[in-house]
């Protein structure tokens, strides 16, 4: 369905564009959603930066989310996570595990700024694509806690009834298409290359200065 993830980030711009020139805050789950979030961010002005999740892996299957944990350490666990394995004991040391990396993230991603506060802004959270939509729900989550004026999930791809689910913890929802035989993201992109930490840093630091020249150019100060 697409070449790779700019020409996705294209075609959610575009179903975007009515919130060009209302200074939107466009957050990207990480990795594979930061250079789709900086496109979106060329096309409708405002600002982006990174929101910190992490899927919980099902035992034996880690690429099968079973939930997920943000950074606050709030936890969505799938109805069907028992069945995959995941008792309580392995849920927690799980969970443990990844907030780890979400912390080394932070570290790693912002390490002298924390994150753009989203209250009272249009929040755009992106990801290249949802499969059981685990990370997804614990962004919107996190995010509807600091009372954003509008939050927005925008993808390119995700099964019909995990876009449901989403659905009720975003005010909006865009989405490109909703296949029936879907086994993984992956599946819908001719090129799917892995993103590099290397790369999100050097995108968050581009995305610094940009939002460090819009202050200037957004407040003019009278020298006389």
């Amino acid at each position: 369905m697409f070449l790779d993830r700019n020409e996705a980030a294209n075609q959610l711009a575009e179903k975007l564009i009515a919130y060009r020139g209302k200074n939107p805050l466009v957050l990207a789950v990480p990795r594979g959603a930061m250079p789709m979030a900086k496109i979106i961010t060329a096309h409708l002005g405002g600002s982006f930066d990174v929101v910190l999740v992490r899927k919980l892996r099902a035992p034996l299957y880690p690429e099968f989310a079973i939930g997920a944990v943000d950074e606050s350490g709030w936890t969505y666990v799938a109805d069907f996570a028992a069945r995959a394995g995941a008792d309580e004991k392995y849920i927690a040391y799980e969970k443990q595990l990844q907030m780890d990396v979400i912390k080394k993230r932070r570290e790693l991603y912002t390490p002298i700024r924390g994150p753009i506060d989203p209250k009272g802004r249009i929040v755009i959270v992106v990801d290249d694509g949802l499969a059981t939509g685990a990370s997804m729900i614990a962004a919107l989550h996190g995010l509807r806690a600091s009372k954003p004026a509008k939050l927005i999930c925008a993808v390119p791809v995700s099964p019909l009834d995990t876009l449901n689910k989403v659905a009720a913890l975003a005010d909006e929802v865009i989405c490109l298409e909703t296949p029936d035989d879907f086994q993984a993201v992956g599946q819908f992109y001719v090129n799917f290359p892995q993103v590099e930490d290397s790369e999100v840093i050097e995108i968050l630091e581009s995305a610094q200065m940009q939002n460090t020249k819009n202050i200037y150019q957004t407040h003019s100060f009278d020298w006389q």
